[in-house]
């Protein structure tokens, strides 16, 4: 196997036993086969649409599918088998539409996956992974897998947000463009730059689309306390990102004595109206994914992932831990119809909090109408003099040595400086008070990972205010990266020309020298050094 998709990849340069996170080389075999065979698919979904024909279950297959192959989702080979299946499956009866339709696909390889065992996918999936053609030029080769990780990002908040009923086919017609570029031998340095900053352009549409889901359906987030300690009672912890399954879970367990606990990137859900009405919706347990091993082993309670974050469970818990969506684990009992019952019974037989525990109160929930709705008194402290600063802290949090920078970062803030944060990486100081400047909190924490939209539209409705670019504004970001929706973020804040980025805790290794040199040439992208030389250059 050999896997360099996430910040933690082994010595920095690639998982060749065994994924860091835990994969196992049949399933990295099986995972690279299914995004080759997804390539193809999309050769035939690219030729389609020239012809009119758009398949919609095509275009969710093909976003799941690429989402099942991101960072800590699915670590169950049989479930990649199937998809592997079912994708050979939608190819064979789409090239027969495009072809009826006059479409060229008499060239485009006949694909039989379909009849083939795990054993022979497994065979096949090790000749056409990351390294199946070291021939290529190594800076194209560079930008491909980029490209090809930017998508993975972007197809998984395209499902979130299909999720929602919020779709839009430019979203898929570039995943299918993008991934059916990768195949092509003919493509130049420039071409493939392009093809990035055009998958960070699409995934802003993308987030777009999640958030018009989430807030349509839950309300626009609003300033929320939310506690970290517990209510006595019997419990279920959520983690994950997905809000309709949260609902789904409030629901089921409403009037059953079941309190329900975010964990990890659900923390921002308590900020929704149509979440937080739910009185027993209570609190957060927890800190970021790479914790979870210890934090789910002394939880009392039915443990339920959706999305992506899972690590390989305890023994001592792998009985009350449940997967849902895309999510998978070998043993892990899985619910795939969304009846959350089986998780509901196990919550109930087992002891829950046997008592009431105090613990901090933190704050979550200003996405952008809370934000700009006090964006008077934020200009008046600009204009003022009172608040001289704004960073941007956040992205991916993980267990690789180097990420306290942020925690320090953080605490050497100066006092008339805010700090707005998203994702995980926040869990790094997200329980520290940093106290207030003129009634504005000097810690907003703005959501999840694709919240970053949010982040986006604060940025740019107060450069509107000020009469500026984004990047002339007094705001610094200073970004932490782990997998792939990390990646796409990024392509998004390139393709709106943001500029001196600071990306830790280390580099990808998927970039070559020349990549890098464009990027930097281009946008300044920088890595972190240490908190106190980083603040000194920001702040002078």
């Amino acid at each position: 196997m050999f896997c360099y998709q996430c910040e933690q990849t082994a010595k920095g340069e690639g998982c060749t036993k065994i994924g860091v996170c835990g994969k196992q080389p049949d399933v990295a075999a099986l995972q690279d086969m299914l995004i080759h065979s997804l390539k193809g698919l999309s050769v035939v979904a690219v030729e389609g649409r020239k012809v009119g024909v758009k398949d919609n279950t095509v275009n969710r297959f093909t976003c799941e599918g690429v989402f099942s192959t991101l960072t800590n989702v699915s670590f169950d080979a049989d479930r990649f088998v199937d998809l592997i299946h079912a994708c050979a499956v939608h190819k064979r009866a789409l090239k027969e539409k495009v072809k009826a339709a006059g479409g060229k696909v008499d060239a485009v390889e006949e694909c039989r996956c379909d009849r083939k065992s795990k054993e022979e996918l497994i065979a096949i999936g090790e000749t056409v992974g990351i390294l199946a053609d070291q021939s290529e030029n190594e800076d194209i080769w560079s930008l491909k897998q980029l490209l090809i990780y930017g998508i993975k990002g972007l197809a998984a908040y395209a499902d979130h947000a299909a999720i929602l009923g919020k779709s839009d086919d430019a979203v898929f017609a570039f995943v299918h463009e993008g991934l059916a570029a990768t195949l092509k031998k003919d493509v130049t340095v420039d071409e493939m730059v392009g093809l990035a900053l055009k998958c960070g352009e699409v995934n802003l549409k993308a987030m777009e689309l999640l958030d018009a889901g989430n807030t349509g359906r839950y309300g626009h987030p609003v300033p929320t306390k939310v506690p970290l300690g517990a209510r006595a009672g019997k419990a279920i912890l959520v983690s994950g990102h997905d809000l309709k399954d949260l609902e789904d879970i409030l629901k089921q367990t409403e009037g059953k004595g079941i309190n329900v606990y975010t964990h990890g990137e659900m923390l921002p859900c308590h900020g929704y109206p149509g979440l937080k009405k739910y009185s027993h919706f209570y609190g957060h347990y927890g800190t970021a994914w790479q914790n979870q091993a210890k934090e789910f082993d002394a939880f009392p309670g039915a443990i339920i992932m959706t999305t992506n974050c899972i690590q390989k469970p305890r023994d001592t818990y792998a009985d009350h831990i449940f997967t849902t969506g895309l999510v998978g684990w070998p043993g892990v009992m899985h619910i795939a119809d969304k009846n959350f019952s089986p998780a509901i019974k196990k919550a109930l037989a087992m002891p829950g909090f046997a008592a009431d525990t105090q613990g901090k109160t933190i704050m979550t929930g200003f996405a952008r109408n809370a934000v700009l709705g006090v964006a008077d008194k934020v200009i008046e402290a600009v204009k003022g003099k009172a608040l001289r600063h704004f960073f941007l802290v956040g992205g991916c949090d993980g267990a690789k040595p180097g990420r306290n920078y942020y925690t320090e970062f953080v605490e050497k803030v100066p006092k008339d400086c805010v700090v707005l944060t998203l994702a995980c990486g926040k869990f790094r100081f997200f329980d520290k008070d940093l106290g207030d400047i003129g009634g504005i909190p000097r810690l907003l924490d703005i959501g999840q990972c694709n919240d970053a939209y949010s982040a986006i539209q604060i940025a740019v409705a107060l450069a509107n205010a000020f009469g500026c670019g984004v990047n002339d504004l007094p705001l610094s970001m200073i970004l932490s990266w782990y997998e792939q929706k990390a990646c796409v973020i990024l392509l998004s804040l390139l393709h709106l020309g943001i500029k001196d980025i600071r990306l830790g805790p280390s580099l990808p290794a998927f970039i070559t020298p020349n990549v890098l040199n464009v990027l930097v040439e281009n946008f300044n992208i920088m890595p972190i050094k240490t908190a106190e030389e980083d603040l000194k250059a920001i702040l002078g």
